[in-house]
Protein backbone atom coordinates (compact mmCIF):
# COMPACT_ATOMS: atom_id res chain seq x y z
CA UNK A 1 0.00 0.00 0.00
CA UNK A 2 1.21 3.75 -0.95
CA UNK A 3 2.64 5.65 1.99
CA UNK A 4 0.49 8.67 2.60
CA UNK A 5 2.34 11.87 3.30
CA UNK A 6 1.52 12.66 6.91
CA UNK A 7 1.76 16.22 8.61
CA UNK A 8 1.38 16.35 12.00
CA UNK A 9 1.46 18.45 14.65
CA UNK A 10 0.85 18.47 18.86
CA UNK A 11 -1.33 20.84 20.55
CA UNK A 12 -0.77 20.65 24.80
CA UNK A 13 -3.73 20.86 26.36
CA UNK A 14 -4.13 22.72 29.68
CA UNK A 15 -7.59 22.11 30.31
CA UNK A 16 -7.89 25.51 29.80
CA UNK A 17 -10.34 27.41 26.83
CA UNK A 18 -8.59 28.70 24.18
CA UNK A 19 -10.55 31.49 21.58
CA UNK A 20 -9.56 31.71 18.14
CA UNK A 21 -10.51 34.95 15.66
CA UNK A 22 -13.11 34.29 13.54
CA UNK A 23 -15.82 32.58 15.75
CA UNK A 24 -18.00 30.25 14.03
CA UNK A 25 -21.56 31.33 13.24
CA UNK A 26 -23.82 28.64 12.88
CA UNK A 27 -26.80 29.38 10.16
CA UNK A 28 -30.07 28.75 10.91
CA UNK A 29 -30.52 26.50 8.41
CA UNK A 30 -27.85 24.16 9.18
CA UNK A 31 -28.91 24.12 13.12
CA UNK A 32 -31.07 21.18 12.54
CA UNK A 33 -28.45 19.39 10.94
CA UNK A 34 -26.97 17.22 13.53
CA UNK A 35 -29.20 15.77 15.92
CA UNK A 36 -28.59 12.05 16.16
CA UNK A 37 -25.67 9.80 16.86
CA UNK A 38 -23.58 9.75 13.66
CA UNK A 39 -25.56 12.45 12.39
CA UNK A 40 -28.73 11.16 11.38
CA UNK A 41 -30.93 7.55 11.75
CA UNK A 42 -29.02 6.83 9.20
CA UNK A 43 -25.94 6.19 10.66
CA UNK A 44 -24.12 7.95 7.87
CA UNK A 45 -21.30 9.72 9.61
CA UNK A 46 -21.38 11.89 6.64
CA UNK A 47 -21.89 15.61 7.83
CA UNK A 48 -21.00 17.29 4.61
CA UNK A 49 -21.44 20.38 3.54
CA UNK A 50 -19.71 22.49 6.33
CA UNK A 51 -17.81 25.81 6.24
CA UNK A 52 -14.40 25.57 7.80
CA UNK A 53 -10.53 26.33 7.28
CA UNK A 54 -7.37 24.72 7.24
CA UNK A 55 -6.03 25.34 10.65
CA UNK A 56 -6.87 22.29 13.37
CA UNK A 57 -6.63 24.52 15.78
CA UNK A 58 -8.04 24.18 19.27
CA UNK A 59 -11.09 26.79 19.87
CA UNK A 60 -12.11 25.73 23.24
CA UNK A 61 -12.53 22.98 25.84
CA UNK A 62 -14.79 21.81 28.58
CA UNK A 63 -13.22 20.17 31.29
CA UNK A 64 -15.83 17.26 33.08
CA UNK A 65 -15.00 15.00 36.26
CA UNK A 66 -14.76 11.39 34.13
CA UNK A 67 -14.52 10.55 30.41
CA UNK A 68 -16.29 11.64 27.52
CA UNK A 69 -16.65 8.83 24.94
CA UNK A 70 -20.22 9.70 23.43
CA UNK A 71 -20.24 12.02 20.62
CA UNK A 72 -21.96 14.95 20.82
CA UNK A 73 -25.19 16.38 18.81
CA UNK A 74 -25.12 20.08 17.97
CA UNK A 75 -28.55 22.14 17.89
CA UNK A 76 -29.47 25.89 17.70
CA UNK A 77 -25.77 26.95 18.71
CA UNK A 78 -25.53 24.38 22.14
CA UNK A 79 -23.45 21.28 22.18
CA UNK A 80 -25.01 18.36 24.28
CA UNK A 81 -22.89 15.41 25.34
CA UNK A 82 -23.01 12.65 28.04
CA UNK A 83 -19.81 11.69 30.82
CA UNK A 84 -18.88 8.87 32.90
CA UNK A 85 -19.23 11.61 35.87
CA UNK A 86 -22.99 10.86 35.49
CA UNK A 87 -23.67 14.14 33.65
CA UNK A 88 -25.54 15.79 30.40
CA UNK A 89 -24.46 18.86 29.70
CA UNK A 90 -25.29 21.63 27.52
CA UNK A 91 -22.77 23.96 26.52
CA UNK A 92 -22.57 27.01 24.18
CA UNK A 93 -21.03 26.40 20.86
CA UNK A 94 -19.50 29.35 20.59
CA UNK A 95 -17.74 29.11 23.77
CA UNK A 96 -18.21 25.98 24.98
CA UNK A 97 -19.70 27.87 28.64
CA UNK A 98 -21.62 25.54 30.59
CA UNK A 99 -25.44 26.07 30.26
CA UNK A 100 -26.95 23.23 32.50
CA UNK A 101 -25.98 19.85 33.34
CA UNK A 102 -28.57 17.12 34.57
CA UNK A 103 -27.27 14.19 36.44
CA UNK A 104 -27.92 10.85 36.23
CA UNK A 105 -27.20 7.92 38.81
CA UNK A 106 -24.37 6.22 36.19
CA UNK A 107 -21.50 6.68 33.80
CA UNK A 108 -23.60 8.42 30.34
CA UNK A 109 -21.22 6.85 27.11
CA UNK A 110 -24.67 7.32 24.96
CA UNK A 111 -24.83 10.08 22.33
CA UNK A 112 -27.57 12.63 22.94
CA UNK A 113 -30.46 12.68 19.98
CA UNK A 114 -32.09 16.09 20.12
CA UNK A 115 -35.68 16.62 18.95
CA UNK A 116 -38.23 19.14 19.11
CA UNK A 117 -36.19 20.74 22.22
CA UNK A 118 -35.92 17.32 23.94
CA UNK A 119 -32.84 15.37 24.69
CA UNK A 120 -32.88 11.89 24.45
CA UNK A 121 -29.66 9.91 25.58
CA UNK A 122 -28.89 6.48 27.95
CA UNK A 123 -27.33 5.78 30.93
CA UNK A 124 -25.62 3.13 32.91
CA UNK A 125 -28.05 3.45 35.37
CA UNK A 126 -30.48 1.29 33.42
CA UNK A 127 -32.05 4.14 32.26
CA UNK A 128 -33.14 6.31 28.93
CA UNK A 129 -34.06 10.17 29.89
CA UNK A 130 -36.14 12.86 28.26
CA UNK A 131 -34.61 16.07 29.21
CA UNK A 132 -35.87 19.59 28.16
CA UNK A 133 -33.13 21.06 25.88
CA UNK A 134 -33.81 24.48 27.32
CA UNK A 135 -33.64 23.84 30.86
CA UNK A 136 -32.03 20.20 31.13
CA UNK A 137 -35.05 19.82 33.39
CA UNK A 138 -35.75 15.83 33.22
CA UNK A 139 -39.37 15.59 31.37
CA UNK A 140 -39.77 11.31 31.67
CA UNK A 141 -37.37 8.67 32.24
CA UNK A 142 -37.38 4.98 31.25
CA UNK A 143 -35.91 1.86 33.38
CA UNK A 144 -34.26 -0.94 31.33
CA UNK A 145 -32.49 -3.84 33.57
CA UNK A 146 -29.36 -3.43 32.13
CA UNK A 147 -27.14 -0.43 31.36
CA UNK A 148 -27.60 1.79 28.18
CA UNK A 149 -24.34 2.54 26.99
CA UNK A 150 -26.49 2.57 23.21
CA UNK A 151 -27.20 5.91 21.72
CA UNK A 152 -31.21 6.54 21.06
CA UNK A 153 -32.44 7.30 17.59
CA UNK A 154 -35.64 9.54 17.29
CA UNK A 155 -38.17 8.81 14.36
CA UNK A 156 -41.52 9.64 13.62
CA UNK A 157 -42.33 10.00 17.60
CA UNK A 158 -40.62 7.22 18.54
CA UNK A 159 -37.61 6.73 20.57
CA UNK A 160 -35.49 3.32 19.91
CA UNK A 161 -32.39 2.24 21.80
CA UNK A 162 -30.61 -0.71 22.91
CA UNK A 163 -30.47 -1.96 26.63
CA UNK A 164 -27.35 -4.34 28.15
CA UNK A 165 -30.69 -6.38 29.08
CA UNK A 166 -30.39 -7.75 25.74
CA UNK A 167 -33.50 -5.89 24.70
CA UNK A 168 -34.27 -3.46 21.91
CA UNK A 169 -36.77 -0.97 22.83
CA UNK A 170 -38.87 1.54 21.34
CA UNK A 171 -40.79 4.11 23.13
CA UNK A 172 -43.05 6.98 22.83
CA UNK A 173 -41.28 10.06 22.68
CA UNK A 174 -43.73 12.35 24.29
CA UNK A 175 -44.19 9.90 26.98
CA UNK A 176 -41.62 7.70 27.70
CA UNK A 177 -44.68 4.73 27.77
CA UNK A 178 -42.99 1.74 26.64
CA UNK A 179 -44.45 1.01 22.77
CA UNK A 180 -42.57 -2.57 22.68
CA UNK A 181 -39.49 -4.43 23.09
CA UNK A 182 -37.07 -7.05 21.21
CA UNK A 183 -35.12 -9.46 22.88
CA UNK A 184 -31.71 -10.46 21.56
CA UNK A 185 -29.59 -13.72 23.36
CA UNK A 186 -27.02 -10.87 24.68
CA UNK A 187 -26.02 -7.27 25.07
CA UNK A 188 -27.44 -4.36 23.00
CA UNK A 189 -24.30 -1.73 22.69
CA UNK A 190 -25.11 -1.16 19.10
CA UNK A 191 -27.37 2.11 18.21
CA UNK A 192 -30.62 1.18 16.43
CA UNK A 193 -30.36 3.26 12.51
CA UNK A 194 -33.77 3.60 11.55
CA UNK A 195 -34.75 3.66 7.73
CA UNK A 196 -38.16 2.93 6.02
CA UNK A 197 -39.84 1.94 8.63
CA UNK A 198 -37.13 -0.62 9.63
CA UNK A 199 -34.84 -0.46 12.64
CA UNK A 200 -30.89 -2.42 12.31
CA UNK A 201 -29.24 -2.45 15.25
CA UNK A 202 -26.59 -5.38 16.44
CA UNK A 203 -26.31 -7.62 19.34
CA UNK A 204 -23.21 -9.33 21.02
CA UNK A 205 -25.45 -12.53 20.15
CA UNK A 206 -23.23 -12.26 17.05
CA UNK A 207 -26.25 -11.08 14.95
CA UNK A 208 -27.43 -8.01 13.16
CA UNK A 209 -30.94 -7.43 13.42
CA UNK A 210 -33.71 -5.46 10.81
CA UNK A 211 -37.34 -5.13 13.09
CA UNK A 212 -40.45 -3.58 12.18
CA UNK A 213 -40.06 -0.27 13.57
CA UNK A 214 -43.92 -0.53 14.19
CA UNK A 215 -44.27 -4.15 15.79
CA UNK A 216 -41.04 -4.84 16.79
CA UNK A 217 -41.53 -7.92 15.56
CA UNK A 218 -38.03 -9.35 13.48
CA UNK A 219 -37.58 -9.11 9.48
CA UNK A 220 -34.29 -10.81 9.50
CA UNK A 221 -31.10 -11.34 11.33
CA UNK A 222 -27.41 -11.59 9.82
CA UNK A 223 -24.97 -14.04 11.79
CA UNK A 224 -21.28 -12.75 12.32
CA UNK A 225 -18.49 -14.34 13.54
CA UNK A 226 -18.40 -13.07 17.03
CA UNK A 227 -20.12 -10.24 18.92
CA UNK A 228 -21.34 -6.97 17.29
CA UNK A 229 -20.50 -3.43 19.08
CA UNK A 230 -20.63 -1.40 15.84
CA UNK A 231 -23.77 0.59 15.33
CA UNK A 232 -24.76 -0.14 11.36
CA UNK A 233 -25.18 2.59 8.71
CA UNK A 234 -27.86 2.12 5.76
CA UNK A 235 -27.45 3.61 2.40
CA UNK A 236 -28.84 2.75 -0.46
CA UNK A 237 -30.57 -0.28 0.91
CA UNK A 238 -27.50 -1.47 2.11
CA UNK A 239 -26.72 -2.09 5.68
CA UNK A 240 -22.91 -1.68 6.89
CA UNK A 241 -21.33 -3.43 10.09
CA UNK A 242 -18.75 -4.07 11.75
CA UNK A 243 -18.29 -7.39 13.75
CA UNK A 244 -15.70 -8.50 16.62
CA UNK A 245 -14.59 -11.29 13.92
CA UNK A 246 -12.59 -8.70 11.96
CA UNK A 247 -14.76 -8.44 9.44
CA UNK A 248 -16.63 -5.23 8.07
CA UNK A 249 -19.98 -6.41 6.29
CA UNK A 250 -22.33 -5.36 3.70
CA UNK A 251 -26.00 -6.65 3.89
CA UNK A 252 -28.90 -6.41 1.73
CA UNK A 253 -31.13 -3.94 4.06
CA UNK A 254 -34.43 -6.15 2.63
CA UNK A 255 -33.59 -9.69 3.10
CA UNK A 256 -30.35 -9.37 4.84
CA UNK A 257 -28.55 -11.37 2.73
CA UNK A 258 -24.71 -10.97 2.54
CA UNK A 259 -23.03 -8.34 -0.15
CA UNK A 260 -19.79 -8.76 0.81
CA UNK A 261 -17.71 -8.87 4.07
CA UNK A 262 -14.26 -7.11 4.04
CA UNK A 263 -11.84 -8.36 6.35
CA UNK A 264 -9.20 -6.68 8.45
CA UNK A 265 -6.38 -8.18 11.23
CA UNK A 266 -8.54 -7.67 14.61
CA UNK A 267 -11.87 -6.54 15.84
CA UNK A 268 -13.89 -4.09 14.24
CA UNK A 269 -15.34 -2.23 16.84
CA UNK A 270 -15.99 1.28 14.82
CA UNK A 271 -19.34 1.75 13.22
CA UNK A 272 -18.50 2.81 9.62
CA UNK A 273 -19.32 6.05 7.68
CA UNK A 274 -20.54 6.31 4.30
CA UNK A 275 -20.11 9.04 1.71
CA UNK A 276 -19.75 9.37 -1.98
CA UNK A 277 -20.00 5.50 -2.69
CA UNK A 278 -16.89 5.07 0.26
CA UNK A 279 -17.53 3.38 3.57
CA UNK A 280 -14.77 4.52 6.31
CA UNK A 281 -14.20 2.18 8.89
CA UNK A 282 -11.35 1.79 11.96
CA UNK A 283 -10.19 -1.27 12.58
CA UNK A 284 -8.29 -2.49 16.43
CA UNK A 285 -5.44 -3.12 13.57
CA UNK A 286 -4.22 0.43 14.22
CA UNK A 287 -5.66 0.93 10.45
CA UNK A 288 -8.51 3.50 9.20
CA UNK A 289 -10.21 2.02 6.01
CA UNK A 290 -11.93 3.26 2.84
CA UNK A 291 -13.74 0.71 1.03
CA UNK A 292 -16.01 0.64 -2.23
CA UNK A 293 -19.17 0.55 -0.97
CA UNK A 294 -20.51 -1.53 -3.74
CA UNK A 295 -17.55 -4.33 -4.16
CA UNK A 296 -16.13 -3.95 -0.76
CA UNK A 297 -13.15 -3.85 -2.29
CA UNK A 298 -9.96 -1.06 -0.78
CA UNK A 299 -9.39 2.06 -1.78
CA UNK A 300 -7.15 3.04 0.94
CA UNK A 301 -5.71 2.20 4.08
CA UNK A 302 -4.34 5.13 6.55
CA UNK A 303 -2.21 2.78 9.38
CA UNK A 304 -1.99 5.35 13.42
CA UNK A 305 0.06 3.73 15.78
CA UNK A 306 -2.42 1.94 17.73
CA UNK A 307 -6.34 0.52 18.02
CA UNK A 308 -8.72 2.63 16.35
CA UNK A 309 -12.04 2.22 18.15
CA UNK A 310 -13.28 5.67 16.75
CA UNK A 311 -16.14 5.94 14.25
CA UNK A 312 -15.26 8.40 11.54
CA UNK A 313 -17.16 11.28 10.29
CA UNK A 314 -17.12 12.68 7.10
CA UNK A 315 -17.17 16.31 5.99
CA UNK A 316 -15.89 18.26 2.86
CA UNK A 317 -13.87 15.29 1.90
CA UNK A 318 -12.22 15.09 5.01
CA UNK A 319 -12.40 11.70 7.36
CA UNK A 320 -11.98 12.66 11.04
CA UNK A 321 -10.95 10.17 13.17
CA UNK A 322 -8.98 9.10 16.61
CA UNK A 323 -6.91 6.35 17.33
CA UNK A 324 -5.59 5.30 21.06
CA UNK A 325 -2.02 5.91 19.74
CA UNK A 326 -3.30 9.28 21.26
CA UNK A 327 -3.91 11.44 17.89
CA UNK A 328 -6.79 12.71 16.15
CA UNK A 329 -6.53 12.55 12.54
CA UNK A 330 -7.59 14.50 9.94
CA UNK A 331 -7.32 12.67 6.60
CA UNK A 332 -8.13 15.05 3.61
CA UNK A 333 -9.31 13.39 0.13
CA UNK A 334 -11.13 11.51 1.29
CA UNK A 335 -12.50 9.68 -1.36
CA UNK A 336 -9.69 9.91 -4.05
CA UNK A 337 -7.36 6.87 -5.12
CA UNK A 338 -3.88 5.80 -2.96
CA UNK A 339 -1.67 7.52 -5.78
CA UNK A 340 -4.14 10.68 -5.29
CA UNK A 341 -4.87 10.98 -1.60
CA UNK A 342 -3.02 12.73 0.82
CA UNK A 343 -3.12 13.07 4.60
CA UNK A 344 -2.74 15.46 7.34
CA UNK A 345 -3.19 14.50 10.70
CA UNK A 346 -4.29 16.76 14.09
CA UNK A 347 -2.18 15.26 16.94
CA UNK A 348 -3.25 15.98 20.91
CA UNK A 349 -0.97 14.66 23.32
CA UNK A 350 -3.66 13.38 26.14
CA UNK A 351 -3.80 11.04 28.97
CA UNK A 352 -6.09 7.81 28.90
CA UNK A 353 -7.66 5.71 25.87
CA UNK A 354 -8.66 8.42 23.14
CA UNK A 355 -9.84 6.15 20.96
CA UNK A 356 -12.82 5.62 22.84
CA UNK A 357 -14.38 8.80 21.12
CA UNK A 358 -16.64 10.08 18.86
CA UNK A 359 -16.87 12.68 17.32
CA UNK A 360 -19.36 15.19 15.65
CA UNK A 361 -18.30 17.58 12.24
CA UNK A 362 -20.49 20.54 12.55
CA UNK A 363 -20.33 24.12 10.92
CA UNK A 364 -16.69 24.36 11.53
CA UNK A 365 -15.86 22.82 14.39
CA UNK A 366 -14.66 19.41 15.14
CA UNK A 367 -16.57 18.38 18.46
CA UNK A 368 -14.65 15.56 20.35
CA UNK A 369 -15.10 13.80 23.70
CA UNK A 370 -11.60 12.81 25.01
CA UNK A 371 -10.75 11.63 28.56
CA UNK A 372 -12.22 14.33 30.86
CA UNK A 373 -12.84 17.08 28.66
CA UNK A 374 -14.43 17.96 25.34
CA UNK A 375 -13.02 20.01 22.53
CA UNK A 376 -14.21 22.05 19.39
CA UNK A 377 -11.16 21.91 17.01
CA UNK A 378 -11.46 24.24 13.47
CA UNK A 379 -12.01 21.45 10.70
CA UNK A 380 -9.55 21.30 7.85
CA UNK A 381 -10.96 22.24 4.27
CA UNK A 382 -9.32 21.16 1.07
Amino acid sequence: MRAYKIISFSVVILFIAVLFAGVVTVPAAAQSDAMQFRNNAQHTGDYSPVAGSKTGKLTWSFKTGNYVGGAPAVVNGVVYMGSDDGNVYALNATTGAKLWNFTTGGYVGSSPAVVNDVVYVGSFDHNVYALNATTGAMLWNFTTGGQVDSSPAVVNGVVYVGSNDSNVYALDAATGAKVWNYTTADKVFSSPAVVNDVVYVGSFDHNVYALNAIAGTKLWNSTTGSSVFSSPAVANGVVYVGSFDHNVYALNATTGTKLWNYTTADKVFSSPAIANGVVYVGSFDHNVYALNATTGAMLWNHTTGSRVYASPAIANGVVYVGSVDGNFYAIGNAAAAPSQGTSNAAAFPIQGPPGLLVMLVFVGLVFVGLVITAYAVKTYRY
